[in-house]
């Protein structure tokens, strides 16, 4: 551009000369507000970095750096500052703006025993929280080094464009150069030619391409950001648009990952005290089961009551009380306690319960399917999925009855965590060529078959760090539904990236063949140029409203 310009006003062609500059400054104003708009989407989440901690040092608080403050130190959190750490509350509740890490604007209540991580912000009462991770290790931390190290990771497009405006522009100016002298040779009018050679040089900047394809990524980065999800590169969105087989974990990725009490069926006896008896027996127990039957119970459980409480391994729990011997367990505990009982055909986790050697019933507790789960998989069906499974760790017919219900194409039960890794592994060598194989999981069992696919994909909300680092792209939220949401996204990013490349090589080599035959002159060229740079990058921002 400087050379066209320098030459125009060589030649004496001063409004031309002026109209270069000038237009490519307004292009360049176009692409720095382009990008500053793209960039605020995922600056939101830079701003969640705390500036300091209040630390509780003998009964008074003290400011410190995020980065000095303990695992175990307690730490005050008043209304309006941002959670600098990951912690437990123990003291207070307050509701927590958790949009910025989630894009979920509704408010959060958390209460004493309540986990809260870092980057929250606290909207109502002060908060005492003990610190569970070092600042390195916290939620906040890890995603402002996955923000900071996304733009690294360049799609296909990028780097051709990249690689492609090296050698482009060193061969253009040496074309300009031999139109502006050998023509003038043969058939004379150096005037003339150098013009052309000038509308050349302008025509054939590749700023469009340059520009609008990085940009285009870096839209999809953070329109992706705004909804709660993290992708860490431009190359991922692009792998995400041939993604046509997604392999799901189950629990805590397609289920809540809690455990509830569904269905009671008491025997000579009321469901309440049925659900009283088995509170008790779990009363020492700290298996999430054992929480969910006391947590169905809600009442406190008096301990001094309990003679006896002995865990059968393999079996269940004996415990003998006051008044009363209690058996809570497995099949396998009836019958080796001789005692008959009615077996159960419900779907889930049952617990056969004896009072004093008599079956009393029995409780059903079984993992909740997401309330999005549904949606997510009939979204990703509409999207071109071929193929979407369920590798569990869990029972046959709970994994078959929660296929079943979401309208999966297949799944494997029963299975390790190497088990898993050998099935994807299988899915990996089957698909068709281009294809691209996705996983969905959220525990640290599941990292090694996050980092063997194609693209990870972890739960992030709750999920495991393991999980999370091993990923390709973290879904803030525990919402299955946000997969379809980013595949969205990508298609829409590619789709516009690739409308750029055509659009800006069309107008190009029109006019290009124009200026060669005398046809267009450096106006045309100045908008082959600026103008189709200015409508690529508008077209790029398209992207930030997926």
């Amino acid at each position: 551009m400087s050379i066209a310009t320098i030459g125009a006003f060589a030649i004496g062609e001063y409004p031309e000369a002026v109209a270069v500059m000038l237009l490519y400054n307004l292009g360049e104003l176009f692409e720095d507000l382009a990008e500053d708009k793209s960039k605020k989407s995922i600056e939101s989440l830079m701003e969640i970095r705390p500036d300091f901690v209040n630390v509780n040092k003998d009964g008074s608080l003290v400011k410190v750096n995020p980065e000095e403050v303990l695992v175990d130190q307690i730490i005050c959190i008043k209304p309006g500052e941002k959670v600098p750490l990951d912690g437990i509350v123990i003291e207070g509740s307050s509701f927590l703006d958790t949009s910025v890490l989630t894009g979920e604007s509704v408010p959060k209540e958390v209460k004493e025993n309540d986990e809260i991580l870092a980057g929250m912000i606290n909207k109502t009462s002060p908060l005492m929280v003990k610190v569970t991770k070092p600042f390195a290790e916290s939620t906040v931390s890890k995603i402002l080094e996955l923000v900071k190290n996304a733009s690294n990771r360049k799609a296909k497009s990028e780097n051709f464009i990249t690689k492609f405006a090296k050698i482009y522009t060193p061969v253009v100016v040496l074309i300009a150069v031999i139109l502006a002298i050998v023509p003038p040779l043969i058939w004379g009018d150096f005037i003339g030619w150098l013009y052309k050679a000038l509308s050349f040089l302008v025509v054939s900047c590749p700023c469009a391409l340059v520009i609008s394809i990085p940009l285009g990524f870096f839209a999809g980065i953070g329109a992706s950001a705004k909804s709660g999800i993290l992708v860490k590169g431009g190359n991922y969105l692009e792998a995400l648009t041939k993604t046509k087989v997604i392999a799901f974990d189950k629990t805590g990725t397609l289920t809540k990952g809690v455990f509830k009490v569904q269905k009671v069926n008491a025997v000579n006896i009321s469901e309440e005290d049925l659900i009283k008896f088995a509170a008790i027996a779990e009363n020492y127990s700290n298996h999430p089961i054992a929480d969910s039957i006391k947590k169905a119970y809600g009442k406190k459980i008096d301990s001094s009551s309990i003679l006896k409480n002995e865990e059968l391994a393999g079996l269940g729990i004996e415990a003998v009380t006051n008044e009363n011997t209690i058996l809570i367990g497995n099949e396998k505990l009836m019958n080796e306690k001789n005692i008959e009982y009615v077996k159960s055909s419900d779907i889930g986790t049952i617990l056969y319960v004896a009072i004093d050697q008599k079956f009393a019933g029995t409780i059903l507790i079984s993992d909740e399917i997401k309330e999005d789960a549904k949606q997510a998989i009939s979204s990703l069906k509409s999207q071109n999925i071929s193929k979407i499974v369920m590798l569990t760790g869990d029972r046959s017919e709970v994994a078959e009855n929660v296929s079943n219900t979401l309208g999966l194409d297949k799944f494997y039960a029963q299975l390790m965590p190497d088990e898993k890794a050998k099935i994807l592994e299988n899915l990996l060598k089957n698909k068709n060529k281009g294809e691209k194989v996705a996983f969905v999981g959220d525990g640290v069992n599941d990292s090694p078959s996050l980092a063997l696919s194609d693209i990870g994909i972890a739960m992030g909300g709750l999920g495991s760090d393991a999980a999370i680092e091993a990923a390709d792209v973290v879904i803030m939220t525990d919402e299955p539904s946000k997969i379809a949401k980013v595949i969205k996204i990508a298609k829409k990013t590619n789709r516009i990236v690739k409308e750029n490349i055509i659009f800006a090589i069309s107008v190009k080599v029109i006019i290009l063949l124009l200026t060669l035959f005398g046809v267009s002159n450096m106006w045309q060229a100045v908008f082959a140029d600026v103008g189709v740079s200015i409508l690529a990058v508008l077209n790029s921002l398209r992207t930030l409203k997926a």
